[in-house]
This record gives C-alpha cells, sequence and structure tokens, in this order.
C-alpha cells in the first residue's frame, strides 16, 4: 500500500470524511500537540475548530489549562464580561494566554456568539496544578455559596482551616515534600469538610439551576482533585511522582466526561495526556506508569472518544531520518496531512523510533501506531516558542 492511499490534505472535507470513517460520531475528537506552542499547529486547530462548529454541530471547546480559571473564558465568550486582554491574562494557566493562536481563538468564539442564538462554550480541563499546585480555597468557597444550609461548617471556619494561600501554593514542594501541609491536621479535617460538601451537593441538585449544577460539580471535583493531590505532595515513599502524574490525568479526565455531557467537542491538549495507552517517565532509576486522561475517558465512553495525534517533520532545524514515522510522512505531497493512522501502521514495516534533540517535542512511538485513530502532520514547523 502506498502511504499516500492513508492520508488526504488537511482541510474541511478531509476532517469531515475523516469523522465519517469512524465507527461512531465522538462527543470528544482528541486533537494532540507533540510538542507546545507551535504556531501553525493552533492556527491548524483554529481552522479544524470552525469547520467543526460551522459543519458538524459542535459547540465546545476544552483546552489543557487550569479549568477554574477557564470559567473566565467562558464568560467572555457567552456575555462579553471584561475585555479581551484582560481574559487572556487571566483566564489560561501554563502561559498558553500569551499564544496568538488562542487569542484568535477567543476573539472569534466571541464574535460567533454574538451572532447566534446557540453559544459556543469554552473549557479548561485540566486541574489548577502547575509543578505544584493551587490552594483549594476558591473550588471550596465557590462550592460552599451554592449551598443551602445546615452546612457542615462556619466559613469562618473553613477560612481558619485553610490559612494563608501561600501554605498550599509554596513551590518548594516539588522538589521537597516535607514542605507540603497536604498531610497536616488542618489538611486532613478540610478534605473531610470537602467530602461533605460534595455529599451535601448530591443532596441539594434539584433546588439548583443547570448552571449552578455545572459549577458547583466542578467547583466539588476540583477541590477533592487538589486536596488528594496536596496530600500525595507530601508523601516520601518511591510513589509519590508517579501517583501525582496519575491524579492530575484523572482530574483531566473527570472534567472531559463533564465537557462530553455539552455535546461534541473538540479537545486540545498534549499528545501524551491524550494518548489511550500507559504513559511510561524514567525517574530516579525506577519508569513510572500511570493510565493517560485519554485511556481513562476511552474507558467511560468507548468509541464516542477519538484521537489524532499531531506530528511534526522538520522540528527547527531538525530533520527525522527517512526511515522514521515523520520520516514517511516527509514524502507526501502536501504541507499539512490528515493520515488515518491505523491504515498506516499497516502499510509501513518496522519504522525507527526517532530521537529528537528538542527536549518539548515527543516523536510518535511507531508500537503505538494503532493506539490512534489520526494523525495530524506539520512537514515543518519554524514558529516554535523558546522553553526555559
Amino acid at each position: 500500500m502506498d502511504i499516500k492511499d492513508t492520508a488526504r490534505p488537511l482541510d474541511g472535507a478531509g476532517v469531515s470524511a475523516f469523522l465519517r470513517s469512524l465507527p461512531a460520531k465522538p462527543l470528544l475528537l482528541g486533537l494532540g500537540e507533540a510538542r507546545h506552542f507551535v504556531g501553525e499547529l493552533g492556527e491548524l486547530r483554529n481552522e479544524i475548530f470552525r469547520h467543526l462548529v460551522e459543519h458538524e454541530g459542535y459547540r465546545s471547546f476544552a483546552i489543557e489549562s487550569d479549568c477554574l480559571r477557564g470559567l473566565v473564558v467562558d464568560d467572555y465568550i457567552t456575555t462579553g464580561a471584561d475585555t479581551l486582554d484582560d481574559v487572556m491574562e487571566r483566564g489560561f494557566s501554563h502561559g498558553f494566554g500569551a499564544s496568538p493562536a488562542n487569542r484568535e481563538l477567543v476573539r472569534w468564539m466571541r464574535a460567533y456568539n454574538e451572532e447566534h442564538d446557540e453559544k459556543l462554550r469554552f473549557f479548561g480541563f485540566d486541574g489548577p496544578l502547575e509543578y505544584w499546585a493551587e490552594s483549594p480555597r476558591q473550588a471550596l468557597t465557590a462550592l460552599y455559596a451554592l449551598l443551602d444550609g445546615p452546612l457542615p461548617c462556619t466559613m469562618e471556619t473553613l477560612d481558619a482551616l485553610l490559612g494563608p494561600d501561600d501554605r498550599w501554593t509554596n513551590e518548594a514542594t516539588v522538589m521537597d515534600p516535607s514542605q507540603s501541609i497536604g498531610q497536616s491536621a488542618d489538611a486532613q479535617r478540610v478534605r473531610l469538610l470537602a467530602d461533605d460538601l460534595v455529599a451535601l451537593l448530591d443532596t441539594q441538585v434539584p433546588r439548583l439551576s443547570a448552571e449552578d449544577r455545572e459549577r458547583a460539580a466542578l467547583y466539588g471535583r476540583t477541590a477533592v482533585g487538589l486536596l488528594r493531590y496536596h496530600h500525595w505532595m507530601a508523601d516520601t515513599s518511591p510513589a509519590r511522582i508517579g501517583r501525582l502524574s496519575a491524579l492530575r490525568d484523572a482530574m483531566m479526565a473527570a472534567n472531559l466526561r463533564a465537557v462530553a455531557g455539552q455535546g461534541p467537542a473538540l479537545v486540545f491538549c498534549h499528545n501524551l495526556h491524550l494518548q489511550r495507552n500507559k504513559s511510561l517517565m524514567p525517574f530516579g532509576g525506577q519508569t513510572l506508569e500511570w493510565w493517560s486522561a485519554g485511556a481513562i475517558t476511552e474507558a467511560h465512553l468507548g468509541d464516542r472518544y477519538a484521537f489524532l495525534a499531531s506530528a511534526l517533520g522538520m522540528v527547527g532545524d531538525n530533520t527525522p531520518p527517512p526511515d522514521t514515522v515523520e520520516g514517511i510522512l516527509s514524502t507526501l505531497p502536501w504541507d499539512h496531512s490528515l493520515i488515518d493512522a491505523r491504515r498506516l501502521a499497516d502499510a509501513i514495516t518496522k519504522p525507527a523510533p526517532r530521537t529528537s534533540p528538542d527536549f518539548a517535542y515527543f516523536p510518535l512511538d511507531p508500537a503505538q501506531l494503532n493506539m490512534i485513530d489520526g494523525i495530524v502532520f506539520l512537514k515543518q514547523a519554524v514558529r516554535l516558542k523558546k522553553l526555559g
């Protein structure tokens, strides 16, 4: 089989044909990044989303960014609250607010909503995490405010137990678990109160509006997830980093299931979080393993979850060797291609793994092509943000 038989130019018709080739219409279509901050991929993502909205009935977009900050962006595109500059500064984590493609996406979604009755929605689906974690204060106090009495504690008690936020957001805890308060007496009491508040929410769902139910559920799972994460930040066992990584992907997956409830959505995130297989990471003489958010999501959604990985040919000055997957795909005649990954796996024999000198780029694993539905391939990427 010629590899051109597995591929087509990346355009609207190609995206629609890809969706028709799937066993079911996905509720979540994952578009992965092989590397963050590739300008061309962000622009292609925007084109894909516009096509999905205008021709395939998609109404939601989700990105690997703080789920609570994402509410700022969603409020802006639905109501016009605040300014675009302010929203880009406050509505994203991980530095993603500085991305020109993200700014253009938010601007376009707001403009679309001004002209249409059926509104687009925006979601962040990562936890409020970097390598360290935010305080659970925002999530807990917002949940508390939506509930009716009798409540398990007063707001004053909750505030005193939480204490100053910098106790929680101490970045030194990343390398030194002894500096984490995640297993302190106050933190353990807050975990019990969070559990009580989430249980109380379940008893009060009928009295809440649809918007308040959605937000209360987000606040509840975020608070519980953050408190679990902080607990393991304080752990001193060899399982610590693997458990933290697993908890982060589990928080992502829980948020993605909520996004799926809003109808078909495009999900933009790193390939490693959207993949179906286990994540593996060498660390301190051991190999850490955990299930990715994509694997967890597929376990719940089945074939209503689909995954398009991205891959880059030339990355900066690095050209892929011709016997790697990216090297083989570089022979395609189009600058941007959409490839049926499973047919590609049948068409090529024993491709070599690619090693990239760019530490931020993760090449395709040739052994995992059958775990991907499709590949968005960029023959060349030149606009990369310098990291570190």
